[in-house]
């Protein structure tokens, strides 16, 4: 009866994974809703589908880390205006700001658009303007004693005299602020302001206030930029990136389901189940996350396949370490997760220590790289200490591995 039920279990167990990996590669519809694969769901970067790379340097000497903030700011809100998915907009090094935008072929319509300086508008119900930039002296943002996001506003000398005037003019209506042309906010006046200080409410959240209070304050963008690196990565040539990408993917991955097979035999089998699972859990979490893959990416990724095939090496091993000591099969697989556990865990933590590490300290692709190495590396221990160990349990409880020879060990 536990033979049964086990072989059951261990039979449903692989359909479940076989149809997790199908339904990512391929794609599936139930009823009228698709799940998408995940060549649709995972955001491809500028080296897998082209695009541009533009390397803004500040002007004019060393700028506070809040100004170069700023003006990331406002650059991701130009670059979000031309209609553009999965940009980067990052800075890098003390003064240099990142700008990579898949899909867009163009260097000169992006360097005017990213580099002007351009200009921030309070315009009355009238439609004429009150005031500009230079007269905001400072915007914050906080949560209010209502627990609602609120923008605080402080103008200098010329700016409050004209704000007074406005508020007496407009209350109970509408002054709209515009960044270029885009509308940031709508308040309404409530009373009229004569200290130079007010505050704006009806932010969705209190990321949003800050946004809109880091525009204003800029007023324009806050430093003179200039292109220091422009690079335009063809689409065929990233389209090839991940087709050969993906081919070494599966050859590397193919390879090593074959190594596990012929060394480990049965529970190469099992091994392999479990990381097919691990591939399915990587991609998938890529999908959920938002992530965007690149090149150094997917190394990352490789890198952690054959990571996770470690574990379970780990584990066969001692198993049959155990094995060797004249144990029974089931109390060696026992003894072989229980004395394989501290290797495979101090191994992995130290690497996922210093993916956190990378990705805190670097950039651009360094990033995208530790990033996929801390998920791979995390979602392998889980694998290989919970379905590996359930699937192989399993294999003995139903028979598939009865034998010593099973895990290649003979005994006389």
């Amino acid at each position: 009866m536990k033979k049964k039920k086990s072989t059951l279990l261990f039979l449903a167990t692989v359909l479940v994974i076989g149809i997790m990996a199908y339904a990512g590669f391929h794609g599936v519809k139930i009823g009228g809703y698709r799940f998408k694969p995940f060549t649709e769901t995972i955001n491809k970067g500028l080296d897998l589908q082209g695009g541009i790379s533009v390397l803004e340097e500040v002007q004019g000497g060393k700028v506070d880390a809040k100004t170069l903030d700023r003006a990331i700011e406002l650059i991701s809100m130009r670059v979000n205006k031309m209609g553009i998915s999965e940009t980067l907009v990052a800075k890098e090094g003390n003064n240099r700001i990142r700008i990579e935008i898949p899909g867009k072929f163009d260097s000169k319509e992006i360097l005017d658009t990213v580099a002007k300086s351009g200009e921030l508008k309070f315009v009355g119900p009238d439609k004429v303007t009150i005031l500009t930039g230079k007269d905001v002296k400072d915007a914050s943002a906080y949560i209010g004693q209502d627990n609602k996001p609120t923008i605080n506003l402080e103008f200098n000398e010329s700016g409050k005299t004209k704000f007074a005037v406005a508020t007496q003019k407009f209350l109970g209506q509408a002054i709209s602020i515009y960044m270029d042309a885009d509308l940031l906010t709508n308040p309404t006046v409530q009373a009229v302001i004569s200290d130079g200080k007010a505050v704006i409410t009806g932010s969705k959240d209190l990321a949003e206030a800050t946004r809109q209070a880091q525009i204003i304050k800029s007023g324009a963008l806050p430093v003179t930029l200039k292109a220091v690196s422009v690079k335009t990565v063809g689409a065929t040539l990233g389209t090839n990136a991940l087709s050969l990408s993906i081919k070494a993917g599966a050859v590397g991955t193919m390879l090593v389901f074959i190594f596990m097979l012929l060394y480990y035999r049965a529970p190469g089998i099992v091994a392999s189940i479990s990381l097919i699972l691990y591939v399915v859990l990587v991609l998938g979490t890529f999908s959920a996350i938002n992530a965007t893959l690149t090149l150094s990416g997917i190394a990352g990724f490789l890198l952690t396949i054959g990571m996770a095939v470690d574990a379970n090496v780990l584990i066969f091993e001692r198993t049959r370490e155990e094995l060797k000591t004249g144990k029974s099969i089931k109390s060696s697989v026992d003894a072989g997760f229980h004395r394989a556990l501290p290797s495979i865990l101090d191994s992995n933590i130290t690497t996922i220590i210093a993916g956190i590490v990378l990705y805190m300290m670097g950039t651009g692709s360094v990033k995208g790289f530790a990033l996929t190495l801390v998920i791979g590396v995390t979602i392998s221990i889980f694998t290989a200490l919970t379905c590996t160990k359930f699937l192989l349990k399993l294999a003995v409880e139903m028979g598939l591995i009865s034998k010593t020879s099973h895990f290649g060990v003979k005994r006389g």
